[in-house]
């Protein structure tokens, strides 16, 4: 038997993962979280076999939670199931110790495989992003540049960037202005919006 932790926002499309992983006999989905911080939480306490969650979710992203559970040392292996057809944030996935990546259009049978695969210790990759994710260009910003430029695409200014990240405004302007040559950009909003499209962010 496979015991899950499911973390998704969306409380209807949580509750219809939860329904339908529930109908196969191998499968128990042992709790459920609504943002990434509950969802660390859970697979802490619970260790749980895998780990079925979005990307983006309030608290932290899928993406953040599954890194700070490989640092952690936690053996849960992390299946992310998202709308995000995006090759940038399969490469970031991948570079986190994400098992599994899967698009939420994919047939509910297709999950159910790809978990049994993960827990095998297996991947389960959707195959129209596999090749895609090693033609695009890396992801050349740092974790802090992404940190700042994503808080500057929500409209804060720099020392409001500064106090949310515990640096000096200053500092916010180095990262920012490094974060926009790299991207080709000519402003952080700019900046912001390729790192989007690219899955960076």
């Amino acid at each position: 038997m496979m015991r899950i932790v499911l973390a998704e926002d969306q409380a209807m499309v949580r509750g219809a993962l939860a329904a339908l992983l529930t109908l196969e006999d191998d499968i128990e989905v042992v709790a459920q979280a609504a943002d990434g911080l509950e969802a660390e939480r859970l697979v802490m306490e619970l260790k749980p076999d895998l780990l079925v969650t979005d990307i983006e979710m309030p608290g932290q992203s899928g993406l953040d939670l599954a890194r700070r559970l490989r640092e952690s040392g936690n053996t849960t292996r992390v299946v992310i199931v998202t709308t995000f057809a995006r090759a940038g944030y399969l490469r970031r996935a991948l570079d986190a110790g994400v098992r599994g990546y899967l698009l939420k259009d994919a047939p509910s049978s297709r999950l159910a495989e790809a978990l049994r695969d993960v827990h095998k210790g297996g991947r389960a990759i959707a195959p129209e992003l596999a090749q895609d994710a090693w033609r695009e260009d890396a992801d050349p910003l740092t974790d802090r540049e992404r940190d700042v430029l994503r808080l500057a695409g929500e409209g804060l200014s720099s020392s409001e960037i500064g106090e949310r990240l515990h640096l000096s405004a200053g500092t916010v302007r180095n990262y920012l202005s490094e974060a926009i040559s790299k991207l080709n950009a000519s402003n952080r909003i700019e900046a912001h919006r390729l790192a989007r499209q690219r899955g960076w962010l």
